[in-house]
Order: structure tokens, then C-alpha cells, then sequence
């Protein structure tokens, strides 16, 4: 397909990252506007975000199984119609049960979604682009959470929440026209990103595991980081929102800086992103008494953080043990079990421990997430010595060999079919 075509096909994609990320994050800023017109607690109005959660972690694998034959752009034109119906009937729900099933109906296409955007945008170019196509795909969502949701809140504050919904299915409607009109059809199990690259399961399970502990140390943090910044940095209430906003601008500089470097060598920025975070999140709680540092990190944590969801998307890609949308399935649950588990233990801390602890109890979770790469690349860097020291079967040695020229004992040279080098 001509570049130029594919480069819509990609910001469109990442259009789509952008709508579902705000959508997801809308009634949290819209929570008390929903809650009056619809005359319910306003704790209810926050099980629409649970909710929402707990459909893309349970439905992300079975339905990418389903839907495993469908191709590419047949099946994102379906994901991203039933996104506009979904949010179209989310404006016009009466009551909160319609509200609720019409938001687990968004959901479910988010969860497959997310699973087949990855690989579909990475098919539209050279392998050798893979990280920096895929920092494109995530870079949607971090702008959903820099201007997709700000702005949203503010025109659901001065025009009605329903319209803010509304405005969000009209965006909906013209990311689906440039998918349907841009990207290619194509068998999904055909192209060089429909399975990993390097296929490797311990690795896989590696990245699940500490996509899990790294964002739900970044979401432990983050779920009560307006309580920090007033309490512990001492800014007004105020404040909040521009500190909120360096947050989302530091996150999208984070993706494109990381795109440019992570085909090179993606593991070493697992590393560091993950690294980079928990060092953020402890200066936070030595040091975060200090306006202007807690800013700067901050700013540091949402930037390591959205790296290292653009570094996830692109390893995945790499080590897949099988098919990559089922893989990224996997990935994009263990993210949603992350941001659930990190907003638990963290409410669970904060009561007795004060929100200080929400921040060293993020960067815990980080050290462990590092804990747990070093054991796996190190035991892996193990074995592969131990099999290469290893004696083969397949070859015996023969006494007669053991006293041919070059192969005596005491030589210096190894009979062949041992396999000791």
C-alpha cells in the first residue's frame, strides 16, 4: 500500500486509541453532573468505570479468540461502529441500568480493540519500525488523557454530560470512515505481525507479570495524586488540573522519546522505563514535601510510566509466543488487573498509613517488577550456558575416537559430538 495511505491508516488508529481512553476516563470528570441528572450516588456513577474495567479484563482473550478470523480492517470498522452505537446510547440513556449495559457494551469492543490495533499497525509498515509505530498507536491515549478528557469535563460542565458523550461518538464516527476507508484487507494470519518475531513463552509470561506490578505501582500512585499534591506538596486544590496537565504532556513527550529508541534494543527499555518510574515515585516520597520537585516528579513518573505501556505494545509484538493479538490480549488484561490492583492497595494503605504510602508503596511494586526482569533474563542467560556445556546424545563418544589424532585426552581439543566448547 502507498506510505501516505498508511500513515492515515495509522492516525486513525490512534485516533481510536484516543477515543477509548476517554471514553473509559469521561465520568470520572463528569462524575457529579451524571450523578444529579440521573439521581443516583455518585459512588454509583464510579461503578461505570469499574464496570468498565472488569468487562476488558474478562473479555479481552475469549473474544480476540472468537474473533481470530475476521480481517484486520473488517473487524476495526466493526469495533469502532459498535463504539458509536455503544457511546450514542450512552447519551440517550434514561436510566442508570440502560447507562451501565450500554458502557459494559463499549467495553467489550475496547477489550478487543486494544488487542488487534497493535498488531494491525504495525503490519502497516517494515518490521524495522515496529516500536516507533507502535509509540504512535499508545501516543493516542496519552493526548486522550492531556486533552481528550479535559475536554470533555469542560464542555460536559457548561454544555450537559450528555453532550459530551455525544461529541465523543461524532469523533467516533470519522476515526471509523478513515479505518474502514484506509486500512488495507488483509487475512489476520497472514504479515510479519501476526505472530512474534523472536517467539519466546518464558519471556511473554515475563512481560505479563510485570506489566501487572508496573502499572498497578503507577496507578497506586496516581489514584490519589490530587490528596498528595494538597497535602503533602502543598499547593491549593486549585492547582491540580495544570499539575495534572504537565503530568499528560510529560507522558506523550515519554512515548515519541521511547518510540525512537526502542526497536534498538526494547528489553533494556523495559528496564530503564520501569527503573526510571520508581525512581520518580521514591524521590516523591522522600522529597515530595517540595512544590517545585514534586512537579518535575511527577511529570518524571507519567512520563516513565507512558513509555513503558508504548515499550510493552512493541515487545509484545516480539515475543509472542503464538498469535500476536492473543498475546496482546494477555498484555492489555494484565494492564487492567494492574490499574484494579494498584487502586485497591492503595485505598487499602491510605487510611492508615496517609498518602505518603501510596507513592513508596508504587515504587515497591517497581523494584519488584525489576526483581522479577533481572531473575527472568539472568535464569534464562543460565540455562542457555548450561545446555551449551552439556553432553549430547545424540553423538556418543567412542574409546576409538578418544585416542585419534586431535581427539586424545590431554590435547587440548574436545572429541566432536560432545558438545563441549
Amino acid at each position: 500500500m502507498g506510505r501516505w495511505r498508511a500513515v492515515g491508516a495509522l492516525i486513525g488508529l490512534s485516533g481510536g486509541t484516543f477515543l477509548y481512553t476517554t471514553a473509559e476516563a469521561l465520568p470520572i470528570g463528569l462524575l457529579l453532573p451524571m450523578a444529579a441528572d440521573l439521581a443516583v450516588a455518585p459512588s454509583q456513577v464510579g461503578m461505570l468505570v469499574t464496570a468498565y474495567g472488569a468487562v476488558v479484563v474478562v473479555a479481552s482473550i475469549p473474544l480476540t479468540a472468537l474473533a481470530r478470523r475476521i480481517p484486520r480492517r473488517r473487524l476495526l470498522s466493526a469495533l469502532l461502529a459498535g463504539f458509536v452505537v455503544s457511546t450514542a446510547i450512552t447519551v440517550f440513556a434514561s436510566t442508570f441500568a440502560l447507562l451501565l449495559a450500554a458502557r459494559m457494551a463499549t467495553a467489550a469492543t475496547h477489550a478487543l480493540f486494544w488487542a488487534v490495533v497493535v498488531p494491525a499497525a504495525a503490519e502497516l509498515f517494515r518490521p524495522g519500525l515496529r516500536g516507533r509505530v507502535v509509540s504512535i498507536v499508545f501516543a493516542g491515549g496519552s493526548v486522550a488523557l492531556v486533552m481528550g478528557v479535559p475536554a470533555g469535563t469542560w464542555l460536559g460542565e457548561r454544555a450537559g454530560w450528555r453532550v459530551s458523550f455525544l461529541a465523543v461518538a461524532g469523533l467516533g464516527a470519522v476515526v471509523l470512515v478513515a479505518v474502514a476507508s484506509l486500512l488495507p484487507s488483509a487475512p489476520p494470519d497472514q504479515g510479519h505481525a501476526a505472530r512474534g518475531a523472536t517467539p519466546d513463552v518464558r519471556r511473554f509470561w515475563l512481560l505479563v507479570a510485570v506489566a501487572i506490578l508496573t502499572t498497578a505501582g503507577a496507578i497506586a500512585a496516581y489514584t490519589y495524586v490530587a490528596l498528595f499534591v494538597t497535602e503533602v506538596s502543598g499547593f491549593p486544590a486549585s492547582a491540580v488540573g495544570v499539575i495534572l496537565l504537565a503530568r499528560g504532556v510529560a507522558s506523550v513527550v515519554g512515548i515519541l522519546a521511547v518510540g525512537a529508541v526502542v526497536d534498538r534494543n526494547p528489553w533494556l527499555a523495559l528496564v530503564a522505563t520501569v527503573a526510571l518510574q520508581s525512581v520518580a515515585l521514591l524521590g516523591l516520597y522522600a522529597i515530595g514535601h517540595r512544590p517545585a520537585a514534586a512537579v518535575g516528579l511527577l511529570a518524571l513518573a507519567g512520563l516513565a510510566f507512558a513509555a513503558f505501556t508504548a515499550v510493552l505494545g512493541g515487545a509484545v509484538l516480539q515475543v509472542a509466543p503464538g498469535r500476536s493479538d492473543l498475546a496482546a490480549a494477555t498484555v492489555s488484561a494484565a494492564v487492567n488487573v494492574g490499574i484494579t490492583g494498584g487502586a485497591l492497595v492503595a485505598g487499602l494503605a491510605l487510611p492508615g498509613h496517609g498518602v505518603r504510602s501510596t507513592v513508596l508503596l508504587g515504587a515497591l511494586l517497581g523494584v519488584v517488577a525489576l526483581m522479577v526482569i533481572g531473575a527472568g533474563l539472568t535464569g534464562r542467560g543460565r540455562r542457555r550456558r548450561i545446555r551449551a556445556a552439556a553432553p549430547t546424545a545424540a553423538a556418543p563418544v567412542r574409546l576409538t575416537e578418544l585416542s585419534s589424532p586431535g581427539g586424545s585426552l590431554g590435547s587440548g581439543n574436545e572429541p566432536s559430538g560432545t558438545g563441549v566448547r
